[in-house]
């Protein structure tokens, strides 16, 4: 680890001045003291990090990267096929979906199209795409979708056999975003409280329920009781902000089964996981992919480049004329990147690499941090390039502390809120170490992060 002085400077010669700065006219989302740390350049796993502390102020420190960008660094920093994706996709034109592009008609037709790389999840002819800035607004218009579902519009008034469909099924512990017409499909009071709740009484008001995630017999028991109200069901195929939780064998296609049954449409929130799976989607099980109504990815689909979402409906789901335009719905800037980024994916097969670097990583982190530090960690979760590895209720206290310990030991790590406390005696889910791994590492780069985060969590005793 390098501790070379910053060579960059300001005007006023001072080298971490702008850094600084900038860093103080950030709005601060987190409602505590930043990290203080600053990335100024960064390579495949690599970040190149700066001190701004008072102590340590200049210190260059160069970390792994255990965080995939926040989830969405598919291939690393400066990887070379993105970085000519973005110079060609200069050149591309920056029209909007009002007028057709070869770069998005390519996209499409090369996933959706007669023989494409998706028709296994999504039948040609039976789906539409829309784009959409982020993952927040991807779950946006997925909503839209549903509540149009019910609603004439042309005659405006209810569709018929729709006036009693007024709720939404969501699970505890879920994450779908922060923005308005999203929080209510969470339960964590802390996330709607003093915002303004949505109108239930009204003609076309919305119930949220909430069921405990990957529990058969809750799934079983709130259909035979309230079917008849349901008009969707969203769900994460493995949550993540709860602690990166599976459902267990079948369930999610028990789920798709009871929809299906029941005329409720089902929505699957794959925003995180897109591509982290050792597939494309996590909505499939031994016997193929679980069917949806719906489906939202992110993050990894703007290849760590660009921050776009994907909402793909069955063609029977539209909005009112004009009711859901926005500048960016699969700008051709996007789609090239998008495109190229998958290609090389493809060629490379680094979904199934990413996944055999993940079972490789999970023992790793099992032996490394849960059996060698047991008053930090408790248990990995997950698969493929998204692990969580869950902390003790005493860690889970020091996570500030720990992070800065991490990121001193050489690695950059996230941590997930956790479900905390759920209905019918399930135990508490702690906050959870987040590990997505961009699907270009390679099992050395897997195992020196395990040592690196282990090497922190020494530090912290």
């Amino acid at each position: 680890m390098s501790t070379a002085p910053v060579a960059r400077t300001d005007h006023a010669g001072d080298p971490t001045g702008v850094l600084s700065r900038g860093r103080d006219l950030h709005l601060n989302h987190y409602g505590a003291a930043r990290l203080p740390f600053a990335c100024v350049g960064g390579r495949g796993l690599e970040l190149d990090m700066v001190d701004l502390s008072p102590a340590g102020r200049g210190r260059r420190l160069r970390l792994l990267d255990a965080s995939g960008g926040y989830a969405s660094a598919t291939l690393g920093g400066d990887h070379p096929v993105i970085r000519a994706a973005l110079t060609r996709s200069t050149a591309v034109g920056n029209v909007t979906d009002e007028l057709g592009s070869w770069e998005r008609a390519e996209l499409l037709d090369r996933l959706f199209g007669p023989g494409g790389l998706w028709t296994d999840h999504f039948p040609t002819g039976r789906y539409h795409v829309s784009g959409r800035n982020s993952g927040s607004e991807g779950n946006e218009l997925a909503l839209r979708l549903v509540l149009e579902s019910r609603f004439d519009g042309r005659r405006l008034r209810h569709r018929p056999g729709k006036v009693r469909r007024d709720t939404i099924l969501a699970f505890q512990g879920a994450w779908h975003g922060w923005t308005g017409g999203l929080v209510q499909l969470l339960n964590r009071r802390y996330y709607r409280a003093g915002l303004p709740a949505p109108d239930t009484a009204g003609p076309y008001g919305v119930r949220v329920a909430h069921i405990p995630f990957g529990d058969p017999e809750a799934l079983a028991e709130y259909f035979a009781a309230s079917a008849d109200r349901l008009l969707a069901v969203v769900v994460e195929p493995i949550q993540g902000d709860a602690g990166i939780v599976l459902p267990p064998p079948g369930y999610l296609r028990e789920l798709a089964r009871r929809c299906a049954e029941e005329d409720v449409l089902l929505v699957a929130d794959e925003v995180l996981t897109f591509a982290k799976t050792g597939d494309w989607f996590a909505m499939r099980d031994a016997d193929g992919p679980v069917p949806t109504d719906i489906t939202v990815i992110g993050k990894f689909l703007g290849m760590g480049a660009v921050s776009t979402s994907m909402v793909i409906a069955r063609k029977g789901l539209a909005v009112r004329s004009s009711g859901a335009v926005t500048t960016s719905d699969l700008r051709p800037l996007n789609c090239a990147v998008i495109r190229d980024g998958i290609e090389h994916i493809g060629t490379e097969g680094l979904l199934r690499r990413s996944a055999e670097v993940g079972v490789h990583l999970a023992e790793h982190l099992d032996a490394t941090l849960v059996g060698r530090h047991p008053d930090v960690f408790t248990e990995v979760r997950g698969t493929g390039a998204m692990l969580g590895v869950e902390l003790t209720a005493t860690a889970a206290d020091r996570i500030g502390e720990l992070r800065r310990a991490l990121i001193e030991a050489g690695v950059y790590a996230e941590f997930m809120a956790g479900a905390g406390k759920r209905s019918g005696g399930r135990r508490y889910v702690h906050p959870t170490l987040r590990i997505v791994l961009p699907l270009i590492a390679t099992t050395t780069q897997a195992d020196e992060i395990a040592d690196r985060v282990a090497a922190g969590a020494r530090a912290l005793r």
